[in-house]
C-alpha cells in the first residue's frame, strides 16, 4: 500500500510520526469540454491518490521529497527561495508557495515525503490531487486554516502560472467528492450538489488506451474554445445579456445558424446537448437505472467523436468493443481528448470475462497493449487515519 510506504519512509527520512494526508484523484462520469462554457459537469473524486506524510519543523523551511516518480528532494525558504531542481512536480510546489507568500500566509517550517497511485497522464487529474493535497498540508501544519474553496482557486491559480489553463472543476472534485456519490457542479455558479451512485451490482472501470496525448492537443482544445466563443459573440448580437454558451439554447443556434461556420454550430450543439446529459444522467442514477446511465455514457461518447471531434479511433474502438460485449452497459472516452481512458459500466458478476475481451480484441484491432483499473468513489481531499 503506497500510504504505508510513504508514512514508513517519512519516520525513517525525519524520525518522527507524520500527519498522513490524502488527496484523490478524480473521474468525470459525464459533462466533457462544458466547463470553460461556465456548463454542467458530474465528476468524482476516487480511492486512488496521492499521500503527503508531514511534519512541522523548526528550519524555517519546507522540504519536499519524493522516492516515486523522479525522486528528488527540493527545499524551499519559507520565503519562496530554493535551489534549482529537476522535478516537473516542483514547478507546483514552488508556484503554491509563491502564491501564499504573495498572500501574506503564515507559512512555517514543514517536513513533507509524498508519493501516490494515480497514473500520471490517464485524465484521472493527477496535478489537480497534488496541488490541493499540497496546500491542505500546508495549512495543516501552520495551523491556520484556509476554505476549500479558496484552496481550489490557489490550486487553479497555481496551475495557471505554469501554463495550463484549466476551469475548476477538477480541484472541486478533489476537495469535496464524498464517498459513493457523484459531484454535480454547476460550473457557472461553483454551486454544488451530491448525487447518490445507486448501482447494486455494476462495476465502473476506466480503460487506458495508451493513447498518449500528442503536442497538437493543445491548439486543438483552443480551437474548440474558439468556436464556442463565436457562436456566443453571434447570438449576442441580439440577445446582448449573453455572457456565455450556458445561456445559448438550441432555437438561439437555429437563429444564427446560416450566419456562423459550419464547425463552429456543429460543436457548439455539442456542447448545448451535453449540459442536457448531465441532467439526463442525474435523473437516471437517483433512480438506480443503469441500463440508462449506459445509454447516457455511449451517446456522449458518439457525440464527441462526430460532433465535436476529439475522440481517436482507438478509443472509438475501445468504446465498439465494449457494445459488442454482454455486460458492458455502455462506455465512453473521459477528458480532454484525443488519447486517455474510456470510463466503463459493466455488470459486477461479467467483469472479469469483460474485462479481458476487451483487452484483447483491442490488442489484435490496434496493437497497443490497455491497461485497466477498478473505480471505487471515495472522498475528498482528508486526513488518513
Amino acid at each position: 500500500m503506497v500510504h504505508k510506504q510513504v508514512a514508513s519512509y517519512f519516520i525513517e527520512q525525519y524520525k518522527n510520526t507524520p500527519t498522513l494526508i490524502k488527496a484523490p484523484g478524480r473521474i468525470n462520469i459525464i459533462g466533457e469540454h462544458t466547463d470553460y462554457n461556465e456548463g454542467l459537469v458530474l465528476p468524482a473524486s476516487i480511492e486512488k491518490g496521492i499521500y503527503f506524510a508531514v511534519s512541522g519543523n523548526d528550519l524555517n523551511s519546507i522540504q519536499i521529497e519524493t522516492f516515486l516518480t523522479q525522486p528528488e528532494k527540493i527545499v524551499f525558504q519559507i520565503n519562496g527561495e530554493h535551489q534549482k531542481f529537476e522535478s516537473f512536480w516542483g514547478n507546483y510546489f514552488k508556484a503554491i508557495i509563491e502564491i501564499l507568500v504573495a498572500k501574506n500566509y503564515p507559512l512555517k517550517g514543514m517536513d513533507c515525503v509524498f508519493g501516490g497511485d494515480i497514473p500520471i497522464g490517464s485524465g484521472l487529474s493527477s496535478s489537480a490531487a497534488l496541488c490541493c493535497g499540497f496546500i491542505y498540508a500546508l495549512t495543516k501544519v501552520s495551523g491556520k486554516e484556509i476554505s476549500r474553496e479558496e484552496i481550489a482557486l490557489i490550486a487553479q491559480e497555481a496551475e495557471h502560472k505554469i501554463g495550463l489553463n484549466c476551469g475548476l472543476m477538477d480541484q472541486y472534485a478533489v476537495l469535496f467528492g464524498k464517498k459513493g456519490n457523484a459531484f454535480f457542479l454547476d460550473c457557472k455558479d461553483l454551486s454544488h450538489t451530491y448525487i447518490p451512485i445507486n448501482l447494486d451490482g455494476y462495476s465502473w472501470v476506466l480503460v487506458n488506451s495508451n493513447i498518449k496525448h500528442n503536442l497538437a492537443v493543445d491548439s486543438e482544445y483552443n480551437k474548440r474554445r474558439v468556436s464556442c466563443e463565436n457562436i456566443v459573440k453571434e447570438v449576442q448580437k441580439y440577445r446582448p445579456e449573453i455572457t456565455s454558451l450556458r445561456d445559448v439554447t438550441l432555437e438561439d443556434l437555429q437563429k444564427v445558424t446560416n450566419l456562423a461556420n459550419v464547425i463552429d454550430i456543429k460543436r457548439v450543439n455539442y456542447i448545448i446537448e451535453e449540459n442536457n446529459r448531465v441532467r439526463k444522467m442525474i435523473k437516471v442514477l437517483s433512480a438506480g437505472d443503469a441500463n440508462a446511465v449506459g445509454a447516457v455514457l455511449k451517446e456522449g461518447h458518439w457525440a464527441m467523436s462526430t460532433q465535436y471531434q476529439i475522440t481517436t479511433s482507438e478509443l472509438d474502438a475501445l468504446v465498439k468493443i465494449g457494445e459488442s460485449l454482454d455486460g458492458v452497459l455502455g462506455s465512453r472516452m473521459m477528458g480532454g481528448g484525443f488519447g486517455g481512458c474510456t470510463i466503463n459500466l459493466m455488470k459486477t458478476e461479467k467483469l472479469d470475462n469483460n474485462i479481458k475481451s476487451l483487452l484483447e480484441q483491442y490488442k489484435k484491432q490496434t496493437g497497443i497493449d490497455a491497461e485497466y483499473y477498478h473505480l471505487d468513489i471515495d472522498d475528498g481531499v482528508k486526513v488518513f487515519e
